[in-house]
């Protein structure tokens, strides 16, 4: 893909709704010259915490594929980070961010800090995750959810996208704010885009930098064992959990958090008289570095 013209990197709400305005006001006038028909300029939101990657790059080729103008933002939100974890740490990579979204032909880019997104420090309304928000990384990183989905409420009120992108690889994150938009009738459609691996099938993180060689080996363990599961899942989930076992728990360097069957319409762990659609989901640490990983199952 041709390098196109570096995206505007803004900092302010109120630039970025300037620009999106503008943006908007431009295509409308560029089609009317052409004398085609159709509605508003699409805009379609690519949420990120930068240090981006292939799979983050994913994302925004498909937001390009479904609207006219692609907002990325990029904001690491202290408030999906508990105590002890790697806030200060967090990969920040701006100046390589901004040049990979060129390549790809994104116009704006929003990174605000936190004084702009937090302007009286950590939000005192917030939006809750629920019982579900408490489970698997909720229960691993206790408020992460909420601050999860604080952010991305503000997001989709700063930003107004017709359409939000999020990956499939954070599977309970995607079913919470898919949940957020029912609960509360938020505007965007949400498009979710499949798991994008590695050479050997380890799911694209941005943590995955933290790994040392030998350690990224080892965490192949965990696509290996959601494999297996798929294979045999027609079977039952139990069969398909031991399958998985089988792989993940024979790897001494892969230390399992959870490893579960959740039923995608609730995301609550399945019973035996669950039948259809259903997805695994894996947490593990792997040396320092937490990951996760999730596959779809479909159960007889």
């Amino acid at each position: 893909m041709n390098v196109l013209t570096k995206p505007e990197v803004i900092g302010t709400i109120e630039e970025l709704r300037s620009r999106l305005a503008d943006a908007q006001k431009r295509i409308e006038c560029e089609r009317a010259e052409r004398g085609e028909a159709g509605g508003p300029p699409r805009i379609v939101l690519v949420p990120t915490m930068g240090a981006l990657h292939a799979g983050h790059l994913t994302l925004v080729r498909r937001a390009r594929s479904i609207g006219d103008i692609v907002v990325v933002s990029i904001f690491v939100n202290p408030l999906q980070f508990g105590v002890g974890e790697d806030l200060g740490s967090y990969p920040r990579t701006l100046e390589a961010d901004v040049a990979a979204l060129a390549e790809e032909g994104v116009p704006f880019v929003f990174a605000p800090t936190s004084q702009v997104i937090y302007p009286d420090g950590a939000a005192s309304t917030r939006v809750t995750a629920g019982a579900v928000g408490s489970l698997f990384e909720g229960a691993a990183r206790p408020g992460h959810f909420d601050g999860m989905l604080t952010v991305v409420a503000k997001l989709f009120n700063i930003v107004g996208p017709d359409v939000a992108v999020f990956g499939q690889k954070d599977a309970q994150q995607v079913f919470l704010v898919e949940r957020m938009l029912a609960d509360l009738n938020f505007r965007p459609a949400i498009e979710v885009v499949p798991i994008v691996r590695e050479d050997g099938g380890l799911a694209l993180s941005s943590r995955n930098l933290a790994l040392e060689p030998v350690q990224r080996a080892a965490a192949r363990a965990l696509s290996a064992g959601l494999e297996a599961a798929a294979s045999v899942a027609a079977q039952g989930a139990q069969v398909a959990l031991q399958a998985a076992h089988a792989r993940i728990d024979a790897q001494p360097l892969v230390k399992l958090d959870y490893l579960v069957v959740v039923d995608p319409q609730t995301f609550l762990p399945v019973g035996d008289e669950h039948h259809g659609p259903a997805r695994m989901l894996v947490a593990a640490l792997v040396g320092h570095t937490r990951l996760i990983d999730n596959v779809a199952l479909d159960l007889p």
